[in-house]
Parts: C-alpha cells; sequence; structure tokens
C-alpha cells in the first residue's frame, strides 16, 4: 500500500518552516475531487488546499487532482482505498452500490432544510460516529462534509406541489430518487448529468433534477424550461473529504486538525457561495418571467413522509442503514421538521 509521500526539509534555521515538533519532513497528499478548478466549488476547493498548507507552514501539501483527472468521480473512493490516491472529495452517494448506507450518508433525499441542519447532524446528532463506523468497513477515515445547498427543480410545466409529480417526465439520477418521485407518479428517466440541456430542449423529458438553480441557470436549461422550484427540497447531496487510514494516521495530529478546520471553513464558505449565488440566479430568472415555486410546508411534509418511506425501504437488510436512518429521522424531530 502506498503511504504518505514526505519531502526532506532542506537544513534552515530552527525558526524555519520545518520545525515543527516531531516533523522532519513535509508530507504530501494526493487528492482528487470532481469539481473543475474554475468552477465555484473548485475555486474553494483550491482555498482549502491554500488554507492547509499556509496553516502548517508549508510541511503539509495537497496535489489537488480536479475534474476528476485520476479517475472517474464513481471511482475516488475505490482509487483511495488501494492506494492510488491519499484522500477522495467527491460524492459519499458514488458508493451506494456498494453498501446502501452511503446513501445515507451522501443524500438524505426530502430530509433537511437547510445545510446548515445536515452539517448539524454530524456533531450534534450521532452523524460522525455512525458515518465512521461505515467508512471502518473500507480502512477510511472520515474527516467531514461540505455541500452547496438544496437542489432546485426545473420544468416545462407547473410544478406548484406534489399533485403536480403525477406523470411528470423528468431527469432523474438513479436509486432512491427515482423511487421516491415515482410514488407521485412521476416519470424519472435516469440520464448521466451532461445529456441534461439536450434532452431538455428536444423534449425527451419535460424537467429535470440537475443541481442547484445557479447551476442550472450557467447550464441553459431555461431557455425552455419556464418553471422551477425554489427553495429547494428535494435533494441536497453532500461531499466528503474521506481519506485512506494509513495515510491519515501517519499525519501528526496538528496537521490532521489543520485538515479538519479548513474543511469547516470550506463547508461553511460553499453553503455561503451557493446562497448567494442562488439569490442572483433568482433575481435574474424572475425579470426573465421564469415562475419561481416556492412548496407550501404541507406539500414539503407530504413529500418528506414520502421519503422516509422510501428511505426505509432503500435500506432493507442493511443494519447500518436502518441505524443511520433512524438517527436522522430522531435528528430531524428534534428539530421540528419531522412529524
Amino acid at each position: 500500500m502506498k503511504k504518505v509521500r514526505w519531502k526532506a526539509c532542506a537544513i534552515m534555521p530552527a525558526v524555519a518552516m520545518c520545525g515543527m515538533a516531531g516533523i522532519a519532513s513535509a508530507a504530501e497528499l494526493r487528492i482528487q475531487t470532481h469539481y473543475a478548478s474554475e468552477s465555484p466549488a473548485g475555486k474553494l476547493v483550491a482555498q482549502f488546499v491554500d488554507d492547509v498548507e499556509t496553516m502548517s507552514g508549508g510541511e503539509l501539501a495537497i496535489q489537488m487532482h480536479y475534474s476528476s483527472e485520476v479517475v472517474a468521480a464513481s471511482q475516488t473512493f475505490g482509487a483511495t482505498t488501494q492506494g492510488i490516491l491519499d484522500c477522495d472529495m467527491t460524492g459519499p452517494t458514488n458508493n451506494a452500490g456498494k453498501n446502501s448506507a452511503f446513501q445515507f450518508v451522501g443524500d438524505i433525499m426530502g430530509g433537511y432544510e437547510t445545510p446548515y441542519q445536515m452539517l448539524s447532524w454530524l456533531d450534534h446528532g450521532s452523524g460522525r460516529e455512525l458515518t465512521q463506523k461505515l467508512y471502518d468497513e473500507y480502512d477510511m477515515q472520515f474527516v467531514g462534509w461540505w455541500l452547496q445547498g438544496h437542489e432546485s427543480l426545473v420544468s416545462v410545466a407547473s410544478l406548484a406541489g406534489v399533485d403536480d409529480l403525477d406523470a411528470w417526465k423528468f431527469r432523474s439520477p438513479p436509486g432512491l430518487e427515482s423511487s421516491i418521485f415515482a410514488s407521485f407518479g412521476a416519470r424519472p428517466v435516469v440520464m448521466d448529468f451532461g445529456e441534461v440541456p439536450t434532452a431538455l430542449e428536444t423534449g425527451v423529458i419535460d424537467g429535470a433534477d440537475a443541481s442547484t438553480l445557479s447551476t442550472n441557470v450557467s447550464l441553459g436549461l431555461f431557455d425552455r424550461a419556464k418553471y422551477a422550484t425554489f427553495p429547494g427540497f428535494h435533494a441536497m447531496p453532500t461531499e466528503h473529504l474521506a481519506c485512506r487510514k494509513d495515510a491519515w494516521n501517519e499525519l501528526p495530529e496538528a496537521m490532521q486538525r489543520m485538515m479538519e478546520v479548513a474543511l469547516k471553513k470550506l463547508a461553511l464558505d460553499l453553503a455561503v457561495t451557493a446562497e448567494v449565488l442562488d439569490s442572483q440566479a433568482l433575481v435574474e430568472l424572475t425579470d426573465a418571467g421564469v415562475t419561481i415555486q416556492d412548496w407550501s410546508a404541507e406539500d414539503r411534509q407530504k413529500f418528506r413522509e414520502a421519503a422516509r418511506s422510501s428511505w426505509m425501504d432503500y435500506a432493507a437488510g442493511n443494519d447500518l442503514a436502518i441505524e443511520i436512518v433512524e438517527a436522522h429521522s430522531d435528528y430531524m424531530r428534534k428539530l421540528g421538521i419531522l412529524e
């Protein structure tokens, strides 16, 4: 198994960079994200790298691979466990095919209302302990989450509430989401993210679950679609930072703490940035005549209850997945968002 690469420090005065107690050389971690370096999220990932390297005084370097340049995004976790990479900064749901529990540490669809509620489950619910229990099965260290917030649905016809989902033909990712929407009579069509603009423009689909409101604008989805749900309610996928345990354990505790602190900053920065970009997109779309539909509390609750039924179906047969779903449900009740 490949371990963290250590670079010998040059002979320097005692006050110089390699002066951290117990460190005689500099470490380098190889990490992959699926985000492009020029995207809003990619720029914040670059800031995360700079924060870690600055806080460590150059003693911890990160070789960040953007746009899944080493392996496909769905293969990043496996490449990390195999030693090709040291850490994974893609999404946990990429691994739901391996273990359904990853779905519920990646996107508890129809659950939390804000990214801050979702993040709080880690340290104010039992989320961190349960997530690490899952990652232990793959000899991986879960460092934390970072996420943009809720995604928005786009449609060529009105989506004012759950009743409008009946017979709605839309792009959906595979798995849990398809089953939730199908329970309302929707007709999910599974296709790759990159196929959405053309499929919508040519009428293959009547709408899509693609991304956040601002990203949907950048994709040109409103050239045909003139309706959007906002604020979102149905999907809020997380990204994680997860490192192979032997690589993580080689780092001194001070470096581990720097990674954790920098990631929490990234999580807040991304959530705030996404909120700003979505607010700006909202103004732009409203001025352009797009109808923005904010679902009522009653419709949101109906969707959440249907989602909860699908959670349990998806988790069936996996004790840890069931435990994670129950932990989310208990925490949502404490927050007053699940009856």
